[in-house]
């Protein structure tokens, strides 16, 4: 599985912007997908993630720091997992990845850096 994220950049505080990762290879094989970031200094957290992928029901986990202003949702027609992302703070300023959990195994995407400025 290979997962290429798009749509980040830069962003005043109060805008939006909606994060794309297109999966390609054994996609069938994908459990659950999420979107984490990482900040400078900061660990990497779980921002969203969306269970049970190829099916037409899933579970769907946030963080409460973005509960109510972020959006996690898949399109299985384009194979694409989309975060978007409302009224945006710059705390959200962080590269995003995207990441896909097969089994017991992951793979990730090459990320794509927010920055919300003030």
């Amino acid at each position: 599985v290979q997962l290429v994220e798009s749509g980040g950049g830069l962003v005043q505080a109060g805008g939006s912007l909606r994060l794309s990762c297109v999966a390609s290879g054994s996609i069938f094989s994908i459990n659950v997908m999420g979107w984490y970031r990482q900040a400078l200094g900061k660990e990497r957290e779980l921002v969203a993630a969306i269970s049970s992928v190829g099916s037409t029901y899933g579970s769907i986990y946030y963080a409460d720091s973005v509960k109510g202003r972020f959006t996690i949702s898949r399109d299985n027609a384009k194979n694409t997992l989309y975060l978007q992302m409302n009224s945006l703070k710059p705390e959200d300023t962080a590269m995003y990845n995207c990441a896909a959990v097969l089994g017991t195994t992951s793979r990730w995407g090459q990320g794509t850096q927010v920055t919300v400025s003030s």
